[in-house]
């Protein structure tokens, strides 16, 4: 909800950043590099960002209107050079030229696709084998975390405190000091996977500091649950000594459908079909009959969540799609270059829209979450709301609207981002080449 002036939210806001900034040197923000001015513009809390400069396509969708009036969040449809495409199936879909292969594709699921998928995420996807930010620091319910968070809703009874791993171990091994260490991973590729595969990935510490913890109170705790390979936090490499859990079929296909509607040849095509400057290949034209999701993760965001400027490069398929699904509240999406030297494109992401980073230039650049809109959820994920459900004689349908309260009040607060991406290239064997190193 966007602060009005003069209302007492707003001299709240204003009265803590004069005590936040009242010290701060005049000149701070002379070393910044334009995408950490970027992040710092959109973070702000006061004043609250101004989203005249966001690229918001969702505008251009007469369907989206009490959407946006409700949430207050509005950007322009003009900032930015956008090409509009048509998908397969006669949906727009829009390119940016200053970023190759960057696709966006608004309003792309269904309201209830979307609903669907919420509860994908979290009662079916964010529990045993999928591992989550918190398997390191607890023993998590085996029914997953959600699942049981939904039998305490109805029986507070069944709240029940979830133990610190550390607590059940003998001898807790010990944290380290100081701040978290920054690591600067090589760029995976066929040619380092080898090394990168040797590297020791041993587990992150339990925390030894946790106390139990209620499940009703360690839900809003939840913040990331790992898609296919696992991915490992602390060397920023996928650890392909441990068993691969297959990703499921039902965001496998809203992939496979996002990459599959797209004419690739208006994207990455040139003229008489030839690939764009900076390519290199053509293995674009079959992406629609090869691309694979195997490996990913799904964020929970909070309202005050953010995700840093960063650059994937731990693939070693640096060029396939990487499919990103936004669901919840809206958030303000930033994507620049090889470098945080590059002026990044701000987007501004709905619930439903999905964006599709591809090519060697896309994939490689720099992109983050600097702000989550607070008090956008749409109103399509209220259960009073539930107009496109016939539930008479619908057993399913009735089972969406009977469990959504629990739901609906988690995801006035959260934004919930699934993003999939294929590891390996067309042909690649990692176990083949992982024998091969070991012997």
């Amino acid at each position: 909800m966007v602060l009005v002036p003069d209302t007492p939210e707003y001299k709240k806001a204003q009265k803590q950043y004069l005590k936040a900034t009242r010290n701060r040197p005049v000149n701070i923000d002379q070393d910044w590099t334009p995408f950490r001015a970027a992040e710092k513009r959109y973070k702000a809390r006061f004043p609250p960002p101004d989203l005249s400069g966001v690229l918001d396509l969702g505008v251009l969708d007469e369907r989206r209107q009490r959407e946006i009036a409700e949430s207050g969040w509005k950007g322009r449809s003009n900032l930015a050079e956008t090409i509009k495409l048509k998908t397969k199936d006669g949906l727009d879909a829009y390119t940016v030229p200053k970023i190759p292969g960057l696709v966006i594709l608004p309003n792309f699921l269904s309201q209830r696709k979307q609903r669907n998928l919420i509860r994908w995420s979290l009662a079916r996807h964010a529990r045993h084998p999928n591992e989550t930010n918190l398997d390191t620091h607890y023993i998590l319910p085996q029914e997953g975390l959600w699942n049981a968070y939904l039998a305490a809703c109805e029986d507070s009874s069944k709240d029940f405190d979830v133990q610190p791993r550390a607590s059940a171990s003998a001898s807790p091994a010990s944290e380290q000091p100081g701040p978290r260490q920054l690591i600067n991973n090589v760029p995976a590729s066929p040619s380092t996977f080898s090394v990168l595969s040797d590297i020791p990935k041993l587990p992150a510490p339990p925390s030894t500091t946790l106390l139990p913890t209620p499940v009703s109170s360690l839900v809003s705790k939840l913040r990331w649950a790992n898609i296919g390979w696992y991915y490992h936090w602390g060397s920023k490499q996928y650890d392909f000594s441990r068993r691969k859990v297959e990703v499921d079929t039902e965001i496998r296909n809203v992939c496979r459908e996002a990459v599959g509607c797209i004419k690739w040849d208006d994207v990455f095509g040139s003229g008489g079909g030839e690939p764009r400057d900076g390519w290199g290949d053509d293995n674009w034209r079959t992406w629609d009959e090869t691309y694979e999701p195997d490996a990913g993760i799904v964020n929970f965001y909070q309202e005050k969540d953010t995700l840093m400027a960063h650059a994937d490069r731990s693939e070693l398929n640096s060029t396939s799609p990487l499919v990103s699904i936004s669901l919840g509240l809206s958030s303000v999406f930033l994507i620049g270059g090889p470098t945080r030297d590059t002026e990044p494109v701000p987007i501004l992401l709905r619930s439903g829209d999905v964006v599709i980073m591809s090519g060697p230039g896309c994939r490689r650049a720099y992109h983050g979450i600097p702000r989550v809109l607070e008090g956008s959820m749409p109103w399509f994920l209220q259960k009073s709301e539930f107009d496109d459900l016939d539930v008479d004689g619908d057993k399913e349908k009735a089972g969406e609207v009977d469990d959504w309260a629990s739901y609906q009040e988690y995801m006035r607060t959260t934004r919930i981002n699934v993003n999939v991406r294929q590891v390996f290239p067309k042909g690649f064997d990692p176990y083949t080449l992982s024998q091969t190193s070991a012997s």
